[in-house]
């Protein structure tokens, strides 16, 4: 049975828009896929700074790759495929999801470095990025959320990238509900292609 990793970052939790597409894209994988959710608004995540990166630095000199510090990486790594659901905040993605990257972002576990260069280290095929914009950012330079996510894909050499948004959401309420309708059909046939 293959996993897919769902980072859950619908900060709204049910009254996301956002979680609707997630909720379309997992209501129809197919057959043979086991879901494991992180909902980050549940973790005890804390960003990368004083104790907590010494304490990383540390493990990380003496290999330790095993202590549970390391336990989203891991989970992060030996995902089939991963889905990550958040909105669009400020131009870009909530802090909450960055701090998460920071924490599966680790040297000898979801990425390796050498002389060679940085090359992803995790098992996915596929990266799957949920979001929803208040305005219209498709191909805008102002967006840097997606823009990320796609990049952080090619880092963790993740595979395929696709983002699924629904532009428009807050500009014309009358169109709000076609809008998340559209978007939440791409998110099923995404999934189905799984």
């Amino acid at each position: 049975m293959k996993t897919l990793l769902y980072v859950d970052c619908c900060i709204r939790r049910e009254a996301s828009r956002t979680r609707k597409l997630a909720e379309a894209f997992l209501g129809n994988l197919p057959k043979g896929w086991k879901v494991e959710k992180v909902t980050l608004m549940d973790e005890p995540l804390l960003p990368l700074m004083e104790g907590g990166f010494a304490q990383r630095d540390q493990l990380l000199q003496q290999g330790n790759l095993k202590h549970r510090r390391f336990d989203y990486a891991w989970q992060f790594q030996k995902a089939d495929a991963i889905l990550i659901a958040a909105p669009f905040y400020d131009l870009s993605i909530p802090a909450l999801l960055k701090v998460y990257i920071e924490n599966v972002s680790v040297d000898g576990i979801t990425f390796e470095c050498d002389e060679n260069g940085l090359r992803g280290a995790c098992r996915a095929t596929s990266m799957t990025f949920l979001t929803s914009r208040g305005g219209f950012y498709e191909n805008s330079p102002d967006e840097m959320g997606s823009r990320y996510m796609e990049a952080m894909c090619r880092f963790f050499g993740t595979g395929v990238y696709r983002c699924i948004a629904a532009d428009g959401v807050d500009m014309d309420p009358s169109k709000t509900t076609g809008i998340l309708a559209e978007a939440c059909e791409r998110a099923a046939q995404a999934a189905k292609a799984l």
